[in-house]
């Protein structure tokens, strides 16, 4: 753990220690007491706590070692849920957990288009009640509901980019008391890249001392951390903005004000201008438009893996496509090994909407980047993989907020 769990707050103590049941599997509280820090006894006391509050079960034994058999412990499996929403302009997603992250029930609805904050509020709301309906809970069996939400969470001047504006104006609204109350269950609100890294931590069995990073595409480019037990938020709760990372001081201008961002030369609408810019633009009917964006990605990064047969017959078309992707990828490399050779981390996870379509592709450039000037290090090269929890990793990732 990088701070030392003395020094954190009773909820921060009880979340770590959760973490390190879950990477555990099964786990006794003397192994805890060492991998903590904490004393036997204050170890106790937190696991009497999560076994009171039903987080956690005795499950038998461990082996003979001398003296008394120790008793071990795991998450519960069952009794306790959580509800995770991922909102972005496609789509909302909402996601009923168990306390391994395991997905019990979910429902995807239309994205928030052009709906206000407000709205979309009214909407959530009606779509959590209607996931409980189904499942035949109730609300004392639900720990809390988590919202991954895109874009910048401090009330900064809005910017001229859609997500900036909508995280902004969902920040003045006080969403999670608005949806609290509409709930009567506790809401916390999260990045969208911090959530899916949380859902990969959570699921994907990284131990709890790793540091890795997961690369969130979506609205634009986002990155979660990880760093050997912590999450890294920053001072402004604003790491992570890897979108605006300048990769080329002369490139392409950005939103933002700067010039040569991954997001202005890697990101959905520049994957979408670059084919544009050939014949196969007008073959798959590409208009730029902001409001077909992730539509037209989408179809994009079909052609380029050449699902569904998008391209067939067309091979200018795919190729197109294909060297559209690639070029986005080598960015999204390039940008990932400074951040390796920076954080020393483990591990990259691709993660989010952006990379349904043609993953592969992007894993397959990334690795190959990241890798290959990675094999130096002594601890061996970066893994670096796609995330197993598909649409779902915002979602989960926030759901698991509210166990905390």
């Amino acid at each position: 753990m990088t701070r030392p769990l003395r020094t954190r707050s009773a909820a921060e103590t009880e979340g770590a220690v959760l973490d390190l049941v879950r990477s555990g599997g099964v786990i006794s509280r003397v192994e805890l007491a060492e991998q903590s820090g904490l004393t036997g006894a204050s170890i106790s006391r937190v696991v009497k706590r999560l076994l009171d509050r039903g987080l956690l079960v005795e499950t038998g034994q461990g082996d003979r070692t001398g003296g008394k058999r120790r008793t071990l412990l795991e998450l519960s499996t069952g009794g306790r849920y959580a509800v995770g929403v991922s909102v972005d302009h496609a789509r909302l997603t909402y996601v009923l957990v168990n306390l391994r992250g395991e997905v019990v029930a979910n429902v995807e609805a239309p994205g928030i288009g052009q709906d206000p904050p407000v709205t979309v509020v009214r909407r959530a709301a009606q779509g959590v009640r209607e996931l409980l309906d189904g499942q035949e809970l109730c609300v004392r069996e639900v720990a809390g509901v988590g919202v991954a939400v895109p874009g910048r969470l401090d009330p900064g001047p809005p910017g001229s980019d859609g997500s900036s504006r909508l995280a902004t104006e969902w920040e003045r609204l006080g969403l999670e008391a608005v949806l609290g109350e509409a709930l009567g269950l506790p809401v916390r609100v999260e990045h969208d890249h911090v959530s899916a890294a949380l859902g990969e931590f959570w699921v994907g069995k990284v131990p709890a001392s790793a540091s890795f990073a997961c690369v969130y595409l979506s609205e634009g480019f986002g990155l979660g951390l990880r760093l050997r037990g912590d999450v890294h938020r920053g001072a402004s709760r604003t790491a992570g903005d890897v979108g605006h990372m300048v990769l080329d001081a002369g490139g392409a201008p950005c939103w933002c004000g700067s010039q040569g961002c991954l997001e202005a030369l890697a990101g959905p609408a520049a994957v979408v201008a670059r084919v544009m810019a050939s014949t196969a633009g007008g073959e798959l009917g590409l208009t730029g438009s902001r409001a077909a964006q992730h539509r037209e990605f989408a179809t994009v990064c079909r052609a380029a893996a050449d699902h569904d047969g998008v391209a067939a017959g067309r091979d200018a078309t795919r190729e197109a496509c294909r060297e559209a992707v690639e070029a986005s990828a080598r960015y999204v490399g390039t940008a990932l090994l400074s951040i390796v050779n920076v954080l020393d981390l483990d591990r990259i996870v691709l993660a989010g909407p952006g990379f349904a379509e043609a993953g592969p592709l992007y894993a397959d450039s990334v690795r190959a980047e990241v890798e290959r000037r990675s094999s130096r290090r002594e601890t061996g090269p970066v893994t670096v993989e796609l995330s197993g929890l598909g649409l779902y990793s915002a979602a989960v990732g926030a759901a698991t907020t509210a166990f905390a």
